[in-house]
């Protein structure tokens, strides 16, 4: 394979080259999506399955069997959504504990960790008995969540050339829309086994974990993790390892420089609130809010749900849901081939228009055909589908990888660890509020959830037009000289921040 050379943020070329080994590490830790994609469509498919209802939830199951009952209303249960919602608060803390296990033993293990806390959980909601161990085996696959999406794109940021480093970044969110598309064509075959089929779903989630934690005891730990921890020969070893050229000076100079500055910082936590990185921080975390707050996880939690509440089948909407679920994996693939191409800033500002579309045509439609005990007209179940499927692309190759990927690029060495647990805590934060309060806003506000959403979405664009820089192709520990001091906003916080220090100096 010819060599790529990659700028330094000093205007030097990096020598490397995409290899094979970076490739499969990649892979292999972006399993870590899949375990998360494959929860986030189980749990989904698993509530609409009478079943399940009838065994944890009989309220439920009564309710949604009452002949004329409200067609928005049907699953509003408190209890039924903290089933879904548990692991995430789970995840919040789990992540915080993942940020200083990733700084003091490394990613890899971090990975490892993840992977077994998933296992557990899987077993746990496998087995459940009564409602309480359902829940423990939800907090566990929690704790999986939050070491994995902390650690994970973080170790794929680290060992990528610059160039590739949104594309390799992105297979995180691929195998999460691939465990998604798993997860409900399991729960299609699945919801035909009675009285155990959730069992058979839920349980399945032990086969990511169990490929993760096999598959990381052959990944290299990150060069920079390596020499942090101060194993610079291991880490020059690896360096060379993954670019596949001797000459790796310049790039190992450039980690050591980002060592020695993150090494002054007592506090990693408190240095976040320093001025300086405001803008990392601000744009680290809002884009998380965000991304929840499009309605993703409105179709891919309970698109089985939302389709019975259209009028579709059992199995015609679980089916509804692996045909959207199918569209998610190939257009997050063109943001694996594109982000790199076309930038950060181009694919979300055009998933802007196309998800406004989508949602609003999606709230009108309800509004005028699905009323509160009706079935709703085929044709018109159909363009929501259709509308869905729109939505779902846009997501795909936009706002849900990147949301993952600009996190784990823009924050300095001394703050990575730290920043990246904001970023993470306030997606699960936000997936908890929107997975507790999706069904009870359904129920009262009916088809004027979608222009909730609707509005949601125009706030981004604006805040991603004005305030969101662009980081395409440069190297991640020279974010700071050639983005954010450079932006017209954020660099008046680098400004204040320099003059204070001269101010400071004897």
């Amino acid at each position: 394979m010819p060599g790529i050379m990659v700028e330094s943020g000093g205007g030097k070329d990096l020598p490397a080259k995409l290899t094979g080994q970076v490739v499969i590490c990649s892979i292999i830790a972006a399993f870590g999506g899949l375990m998360f994609g494959y929860d986030i469509g189980i749990s989904g498919g698993v509530t609409s399955m009478d079943d399940f209802l009838e065994k944890f939830f009989p309220t439920v199951y009564i309710k949604k069997h009452k002949a004329r009952e409200d067609n928005y209303c049907k699953y509003d249960n408190q209890y039924l959504q903290l089933f879904t919602s548990s692991l995430y608060l789970a995840a919040i803390l789990s992540s915080f504990l993942a940020s200083f296990v990733c700084k003091i033993w490394g990613r890899k293990p971090t990975i490892q960790i993840a992977s077994v806390f998933f296992l557990i959980g899987a077993i746990l909601n496998a087995v459940a008995q009564k409602l309480g161990m359902l829940i423990a085996g939800r907090l566990f696959l929690g704790a999986g969540v939050g070491f994995g999406n902390q650690a994970v794109p973080l170790f794929i940021s680290e060992i990528a050339p610059a160039k590739y480093r949104g594309g390799l970044n992105i297979c995180f969110q691929l195998l999460i829309t691939v465990g998604i598309l798993i997860a409900n064509v399991i729960n299609y075959f699945t919801s035909k086994l009675h009285p155990h089929g959730w069992r058979v779903s839920l349980g399945g989630a032990a086969v990511p974990a169990i490929i993760l934690f096999i598959g990381s005891l052959a990944i290299s730990e990150t060069p920079t993790s390596l020499i942090e921890r101060g194993k610079n020969e291991k880490g020059i070893s690896v360096l060379k390892k993954i670019r596949g050229v001797d000459n790796v000076d310049e790039e190992y100079i450039e980690i050591l420089n980002a060592i020695v500055l993150a090494r002054q910082v007592k506090n990693p936590f408190r240095n976040l609130m320093n001025r300086s990185n405001r803008g990392q921080l601000v744009c680290g975390t809002i884009l998380q809010i965000f991304q929840q707050f499009t309605g993703i996880n409105v179709v891919m939690f309970y698109a089985p749900v939302l389709f019975q509440t259209m009028g579709f089948g059992g199995d015609a909407s679980l089916l509804s849901a692996v045909v959207t679920d199918s569209i998610n994996v190939v257009c997050t693939l063109v943001a694996v081939f594109g982000v790199d191409k076309f930038g950060r800033k181009f694919l979300l500002l055009e998933a802007v228009l196309q998800m406004l579309v989508a949602q609003t045509v999606m709230g009108v439609t309800l509004d005028m055909h699905l009323k509160s005990t009706n079935i709703m007209p085929k044709h018109s179940a159909v363009l929501v589908l259709v509308m869905v499927c729109i939505f779902v692309s846009g997501f795909a190759w936009s706002w849900g990888p990147l949301g993952w990927l600009i996190p784990s690029e823009i924050f300095p060495l001394e703050t990575r660890s730290a920043g990246f647990f904001f970023a993470v805590s306030m997606n699960m934060f936000c997936t908890f509020l929107i997975a507790q309060a999706f069904l009870t806003m359904l129920c009262h506000m009916r088809s004027g959830i979608f222009f909730f959403f609707v509005a949601w979405i125009i706030v981004m664009g604006l805040f991603a037009i004005f305030f969101l820089p662009e980081t395409k192709g440069v190297p991640i520990d020279e974010m700071n000289e050639r983005v954010w001091k450079k932006h017209w906003y954020w660099r008046r916080y680098f400004k204040d921040s320099d003059q204070k220090r001269i101010l400071e100096k004897p």
